[in-house]
């Protein structure tokens, strides 16, 4: 695929997680869920919050001194929030450094393929036949962008997959672009004939992670956890794509077969993140190059540190959306778009110049 970005940028030299490393990413996780749990309109103070947890666990008896009202807001409101804001962050960090991996370009998103687009396009279609709200786990407007973000990503593939004049990564890359479009195109189609619910989509559209329970945590888990796992298990042969597909080839790497894995569970994962939290962009850009500039460009290292950092950045800006308008809060989306544009022209500037 064609690019401003150099293809020296991307031949790593593999190394291993450091244990300094590790210890980072875990004491940044700490700290962001402690600082999600404590904070808010609520002030919860750190000691009580911890005495709290520890007494939920066997053979502990603590006494926090918050009470049944403090209590709930803890670990029914904010501990499922956080909890939601860790998988999501994760889910949406490491797809991001899945995708830069495969199609070797660090502005590569996990929404490169149609996902936001086909997720908004069953959002909308749910929420505008009114059949959303009050179902808790079985709510028709996650589920309906899961299965929106699924048939586009399964169309892009489908249109981009199949062997042509063009390489594999354009021909995904462009199909993406055009099924996106489409969807968007649709969306916008149906939201000007049902404006009265515009509100309602704007909502999903800026992404969000409010949460009335643990329904959204279970959901999300299972695809989380299967879908992470199995882009931790490539992350030496994303180091290999490194080298261009002819010399991956060459090591005995079967490249089609391991970019279809790879984006098929990045893809997986992010639809089911963005079904129970909207459409948050940038994560997948900001976390997993920003993890490459300070800690090097070998997927060895950038996918298990975005799996941690990932997880920190979304509670921390989901923190700065509640608390910057509190009582109110604006959508998070707006947080971690505030951040990625900016991101995006450093990034773009620093191209410019070393091209």
């Amino acid at each position: 695929m064609s690019s401003f970005i150099d293809d020296k940028d991307f031949v790593v030299k593999p190394t291993s997680l450091k244990k300094t490393q590790l210890f980072f990413a875990l004491v940044s996780v700490a700290a962001a869920a402690l600082a999600g749990l404590v904070f808010g309109p609520a002030d919860l103070g750190f000691t009580a919050v911890i005495e709290e947890l520890l007494n939920k666990l066997p053979l502990v008896d603590l006494d926090s001194g918050l009470s049944s009202r403090q209590q709930a807001i803890l670990l029914e409101i904010r501990l499922p929030r956080v909890v939601l804001g860790l998988l999501v962050g994760s889910m949406l960090a490491t797809a991001g450094g899945a995708y830069q991996g495969v199609f070797r370009n660090p502005l590569a998103d996990p929404y490169l393929l149609g996902v936001a687009a086909g997720a908004g396009f069953g959002a909308t279609i749910a929420i505008v036949s009114g059949v959303g709200d009050g179902l808790g786990f079985l709510d028709p407007v996650p589920l309906a962008a899961f299965a929106g973000a699924l048939i586009a990503v399964a169309l892009t593939y489908t249109v981009g997959g199949s062997r042509g004049m063009l390489d594999q990564v354009t021909s995904l890359v462009l199909a993406g672009v055009a099924v996106a479009s489409f969807f968007t195109a649709v969306q916008t189609f149906v939201q000007q004939r049902e404006s009265e619910t515009i509100r309602q989509v704007y909502f999903f559209v800026l992404g969000q992670l409010r949460t009335a329970g643990w329904d959204e945590v279970t959901l999300l888990a299972p695809y989380t956890l299967i879908c992470i796992t199995v882009i931790f298990l490539a992350r030496r042969r994303l180091d290999a794509l490194t080298v261009g597909d002819e010399e991956a080839g060459s090591l005995g790497l079967d490249v089609r077969r391991m970019r279809l894995i790879t984006v098929i569970a990045a893809s997986l994962g992010t639809a089911a993140a963005v079904a129970v939290s909207g459409l948050i962009g940038f994560v997948g850009v900001i976390v997993p190059h920003t993890i490459r500039l300070i800690f090097g460009s070998s997927y060895r290292v950038i996918i298990p540190m975005t799996i941690f950092l990932g997880g920190a950045f979304l509670v921390i800006a989901d923190l700065v959306a509640r608390l910057i308008l509190q009582p109110a809060e604006i959508p998070i989306g707006v947080v971690t778009a505030f951040l990625g544009a900016p991101f995006f022209v450093v990034i773009l500037r620093t191209a410019w110049k070393n091209s």
